[in-house]
């Protein structure tokens, strides 16, 4: 497993969970599936560094070579809809002049790199990839790294998009990332449309449900207290439309393995977006807004069921995720890496859901949920 808190995968924290346990019985028997699994995190740690030097490089190509950037700013927002995450047309030149040395902008690029999404991901997409480069014999396996790489750095976007506009890390750095998104998504649409019509058009279409969701999600910011169930599910399109997208588009978006990999990957996204929500909640010693955690808590009155619920909705989405699998060709080779990959997401979920409880914070957490 790889991850911004690496305690989640230390062996005691393994040992604290019913999946951690079984993760580490695969481990002493070398199963299939911890080898596969093995082999991939090995490869996302040795060619991590070049991936983000070759991100860092494509950047300030990017940034060197725009002559109007101000235009690619306001075209930027009209894109996503929303002002709060472009710069004044002042701001532009003195921070378009720092970003235009590498160590400074490579700097950044590692910052937003610094995160779960990503390094939990990365490995995956590269399995996804080989395990579609078998199944369906082709012979166009250079599209990996651009097909990978594009969608890693289009899940990234996210990264700065969400700090901007809940301003709860990384605020000297805020104008930064604004300068860099317009080029960020560039340097993705690029990358994706090598992988042919189809695929760049699943992606914008993915890209377009996922902007649907983040604007819901910010939406539901202001009037907590007002969210429904509904609401709730489709602001999670933040993760399930980028998810479930980068997975059919490993298999070049073919059928089966394009849409199987659509709901594993989205389900599972959505899973690991219930734990993330408890990390969060740890952290900040309050309920995030929005979250399951959140809309339970207030529906019943009770923080602590409002956790136990959302541990429930994580694992019906991983549930679903686990019948994707159901779906897949008899004798698929990576079949083995996805169902340990699913039992990684849920120790992930359980590991932080132990450590509130022990954490013994529901009397923080009930006095400031919102009123």
């Amino acid at each position: 497993m790889s991850g911004k808190d690496e305690s989640v995968t230390s062996k005691n924290s393994l040992m604290g969970t019913k999946s951690g346990k079984k993760i580490i019985k695969q481990g002493l028997f070398k199963s299939k599936g911890y080898r596969q699994f093995k082999q991939y995190k090995e490869e996302y740690e040795t060619k991590f560094p070049e991936f983000a030097t070759r991100f860092t490089n494509a950047l300030l190509q990017q940034i060197k070579s725009d002559s109007s950037p101000n235009v690619t700013q306001q075209k930027f927002g009209e894109e996503v809809g929303s002002t709060e995450i472009i710069l004044e047309s002042s701001q532009i030149d003195p921070i378009k002049s720092k970003l235009e040395s590498f160590d400074i902008l490579n700097d950044r690029v590692l910052r937003i790199l610094n995160s779960n999404f990503v390094k939990m991901t990365f490995p995956v997409f590269n399995a996804l990839f080989d395990a579609s480069t078998e199944y369906f014999q082709d012979k166009n396996s250079e599209l990996r790294e651009d097909i990978v790489d594009g969608h890693i750095i289009a899940i990234d976007l996210s990264e700065p998009m969400d700090r901007i506009v809940d301003k709860d890390e990384d605020l000297d750095y805020l104008d930064d990332y604004k300068l860099m998104n317009p080029y960020i998504l560039k340097i993705a649409r690029e990358k994706i449309a090598k992988g042919g019509e189809e695929v760049l058009k699943q992606f914008e279409n993915g890209f377009k449900d996922a902007r649907v969701g983040q604007y819901l999600d910010t939406k539901l910011k202001q009037n907590p207290t007002a969210i429904t169930d509904k609401e709730l599910d489709e602001s999670y399109k933040k993760y399930r439309s980028v998810m479930g997208t980068a997975g059919s588009n490993m298999a070049l978006s073919r059928k089966p393995l394009g849409e199987i990999f659509r709901i594993g990957m989205g389900k599972a996204s959505e899973s690991v977006g219930c734990g993330n929500e408890i990390e969060d909640s740890i952290r900040d010693r309050a309920v995030k807004i929005p979250s399951w955690p959140l809309y339970y808590s207030l529906s019943t009155n009770d923080v602590k069921k409002g956790f136990e619920l959302t541990m429930e909705r994580s694992q019906t989405y991983l549930g679903d995720a686990r019948k994707a699998l159901e779906l897949l060709p008899e004798n698929f080779s990576h079949r083995p890496f996805l169902e340990f990959l699913f039992l990684t997401v849920e120790h992930y979920n359980e590991f932080w859901f132990k450590r509130l409880q022990k954490e013994n914070i529901w009397s923080d957490l009930a006095t400031k949920l919102p009123k």
